[in-house]
């Protein structure tokens, strides 16, 4: 399997970075992982330490490539949140600690990914973004109902509301899992928190894989840099992880 990968976090004007992100690879598979503490609530970024290293042990301790991708997807952030939710069992419910995430599991040529909250999954193919996830926010099922335009969810007044996270409540919250997302040559697969997609528009997003640019680890530090001066000054924690396909 050959890919290039890329990691980026900035503090952006926060006073503490909550963000916790991981490209982990093997010779049959690669895992990226993004979680984002969540700042309204106590040990935000205990949260997502947490839920990076469980995920991230399960795919070291499994055998490669993986037999049951949305299986083990499932069944890691499933783990990630029960160990989250035992971090604040002694808190009252309002203040447990709590995180959004997103992970991507890539072989075999395809790439299958889950995600809780508005951590978001990019596929930029050719300079355009191909697909991505969907949010689970209440700006997004305004979007949905078409209520309101993408444009117009960009500065929406409760873009920041998530409807579902890890931790906090015991149940397992609600995930997104993909089908197999075939990749071509030159395919970029991105994983980031909310500081680094909001206020940026999908077309700002591809330019993580601009035709004919192979530098990843240049292009993920502009996006970053991108949305620090548009969030300025009040930018989030900016975090993302990228994968470039090469081939088989």
């Amino acid at each position: 399997m050959q890919i290039e990968y890329a990691k980026v976090s900035a503090l952006g004007d926060r006073q503490d970075n909550q963000d916790r992100a991981a490209v982990v690879v093997s010779d049959e598979a690669a895992l990226m992982l993004v979680f984002d503490g969540m700042g309204g609530h106590s040990d935000g970024a205990k949260a997502a330490e947490t839920g990076l290293k469980v995920v991230q042990e399960l795919f070291m301790e499994a055998s490669q490539p993986i037999f049951d991708p949305q299986g083990f997807l499932y069944m890691a952030l499933s783990k990630a949140h029960d160990e989250v939710v035992r971090l604040g069992a002694d808190v009252a419910v309002d203040f447990r600690p709590r995180a959004t995430c997103a992970i991507c599991l890539v072989q075999e040529g395809g790439a299958y990914w889950a995600h809780i909250g508005d951590s978001r999954i990019y596929q930029v193919r050719d300079g355009a973004v191909l697909s991505r996830s969907r949010d689970h926010s209440h700006v997004e099922v305004l979007i949905q109902e078409g209520a309101i335009s993408e444009e117009e969810a960009l500065d929406h007044p409760m873009r920041n509301f998530v409807e579902c996270c890890i931790g906090g409540d015991a149940p397992v919250p609600d995930m997104s899992i993909t089908n197999r997302k075939s990749l071509e040559r030159g395919d970029v697969l991105l994983d980031c928190s909310d500081g680094l997609w909001s206020g940026l528009s999908d077309a700002d997003m591809a330019e993580i894989g601009a035709p004919g640019d192979d530098n990843l680890v240049e292009n993920l530090k502009s996006l970053s840099m991108k949305a620090l001066n548009v969030n300025s000054p009040y930018s989030d924690n900016t975090t993302g992880t990228a994968i470039r396909w090469i081939g088989i």
